[in-house]
């Protein structure tokens, strides 16, 4: 039997995988509805304890049960109305890339711990969770970067670290204050005053953040937008089969919202799927339409459901401008596998039928969405759509406003939250936009069909937000922002210097030559260990 480094000698295997579904639990409780975004650092210092020099196969199994803890009930929402089948195979391939980082983190500390190079080993922590998150971003489809450790993080200190280096470094910062914690910890009864020093770093780390100016913009307008939450006859995944209700619920909420706006609206914003009856074929949707636009007199974005091309459907934000018949647009880039379109449908029927229940396939858009408005005193800004799931995605968000950094703009989330029902995925989606918007220096105007909708400052504060399943509209000066945060400016480079980090502990850990050939250069190393 192969014998532990005598870092973790004693930490049997049972006691791994308790501390792992402790730790699992632990970062879930992170995120909404919970929001104990404190708890994500001490999950990450726990699932540390777990991985700690285990090896790969050992890690892959402690990662397992971690991701298995954290991603069924956090995506528990998943399940609501197609069943347990769909929900739990979400959470299972979310949880192999947690299991896939704890192993290959638990086998280059394995090797960095035998070679005297402890100080590697804690390194790796933060750097396996950016290119753990990073993969499972991307693949398979695209990838789901869902619940990551940076979107738990909406309301604590170190949230502005977003505005240095996106989604990928506000994680990173969650996993080093836990592995700090987990060194402090392991110090503490050996070297008082270093486990001392290592928590006062974590803290440290926590805190320093709240001095970071965020990014105020090179030039400012303020522009006055309304959002329109016209909530469904019903909740679940047939909110759809009374389209026209869904519709004339949004025309008669924006009817509501011109009475309260005597002074006048920039932009109204409806939802997605506010408009599923295609309003470019159907002469009744489009009137309807047209009488919220001579109500309100402000252009309106609103979410449709388009039949084209066919045999595909099209998710788009249409652009009406008062006076303009045909609509600007804006087509949904990645449609989300499995919920509007189903890859090897054949196949993946014979798991659960519920994949019938998409009956059309859906096209993805070519192009980043922008729109260019005007506010009352003619100042021009632009506004940047992203459509439901979009908005968790880096590179979607990002290339809007990088692509506008010359002229004001404001993020626009537009999503359809009815399919999870009375569950946490809307607040967890809220959650995102909210560090959206720390990230790229920009206000957000993040609308639902059902909720929760509301404004979001460039700070990431939010205004009171709107409440599930209820009719609802709103307005407010949003202030239009332009310029570069340095996240926008460096991209993925985090990423990549994450993963540039990962060679480099694989040269750390590579065995040193022996002047006597033997397996190991150093008395103190077990045997086992170095051939392992």
């Amino acid at each position: 039997m192969k014998r532990e480094p005598a870092a973790s000698a004693g930490l049997i295997l049972p006691a791994r995988l308790l501390l792992a579904l402790a730790a699992g639990l632990l970062i879930w409780l992170a995120f909404p509805s919970h929001n104990l975004w404190y708890a994500a650092q001490l999950g990450c210092a726990l699932l540390a304890a777990a991985g700690w020099a285990a090896g790969f196969r050992r890690g892959v199994l402690v990662g397992l049960f971690a991701g298995l803890a954290y991603f069924v009930p956090t995506l528990s929402w998943s399940g609501v109305y197609v069943g347990p089948l769909p929900w739990l195979a979400l959470a299972t391939v979310e949880a192999v890339y947690v299991a896939g980082m704890v192993g290959v983190v638990g086998w280059l500390q394995r090797r960095l711990v035998a070679r005297g190079r402890e100080w590697a080993a804690y390194g790796v922590v933060p750097l396996g969770w950016v290119v753990g998150e990073w993969a499972r971003s991307t693949t398979p489809f695209g990838g789901f970067p869902w619940a990551r450790l940076a979107f738990s993080q909406a309301d604590a200190p170190i949230r502005n670290l977003a505005s240095l280096g996106g989604a990928p470094l506000l994680s990173a910062a969650v996993a080093t204050i836990g592995v700090l914690l987990y060194a402090a910890a392991r110090a503490l009864r050996p070297r008082p005053l270093t486990a001392w020093m290592l928590a006062g770093l974590a803290a440290a780390v926590a805190l320093a953040p709240l001095a970071i100016t965020l990014n105020v913009g090179a030039k400012q307008v303020t522009a006055r937008i309304g959002l329109v939450q016209g909530n469904v006859p019903k909740p679940g995944l047939d909110f759809n089969a009374e389209r026209r209700a869904v519709l004339d619920n949004h025309v008669r909420e924006t009817e509501r919202l011109a009475q309260t706006e005597a002074g006048g609206l920039d932009l109204v914003v409806w939802p997605e799927n506010a408009a599923d009856i295609d309003p470019l074929r159907n002469p009744d949707a489009a009137a309807a339409i047209q009488q919220a636009l001579r109500a309100i007199r402000a252009p309106l974005l609103l979410g449709a459901l388009l039949d084209e091309p066919r045999p595909l459907v099209s998710n788009a934000s249409l652009l009406y401008r008062p006076g303009v018949v045909d609509p600007e647009r804006y087509v949904k880039q990645h449609p989300v596998p499995f919920a509007e379109y189903i890859p090897y449908k054949d196949f993946f029927r014979h798991f659960s039928d519920k994949v019938d229940l998409v009956r059309t396939g859906m096209a993805a858009g070519d192009r980043v969405g922008s729109f260019e408005l005007a506010t009352a005193d003619g100042a021009s800004f632009a506004v940047l759509p992203t459509i439901c799931f979009e908005v968790a995605y880096d590179e979607l968000v990002r290339a809007g406003v990088t692509g506008n950094d010359q002229l004001p703009s404001v993020l626009l989330v537009q999503t359809n939250n009815a399919t999870f029902g009375y569950t946490a995925e809307s607040e967890q989606q809220y959650a995102i936009s909210r560090i959206r918007a720390i990230e790229h220096g920009r206000a957000v105007v993040h609308v639902s069909t059902v909720g929760i909708s509301g404004f979001i400052a460039p700070d990431g504060a939010s205004s009171p937000p709107s409440r599930l399943f209820t009719p609802y509209a709103a307005a407010a000066p949003v202030p239009v922002l332009a310029g570069l945060t340095f996240a926008d400016r460096i991209g993925r480079a985090p990423e990549y210097l994450a993963l540039l980090g990962l060679l480099l502990a694989v040269g750390l850990g590579r065995r040193r030559p022996s002047v006597d050939n033997g397996p190991s250069a150093s008395p103190d190393v077990p045997k086992e260990l170095v051939a392992s």
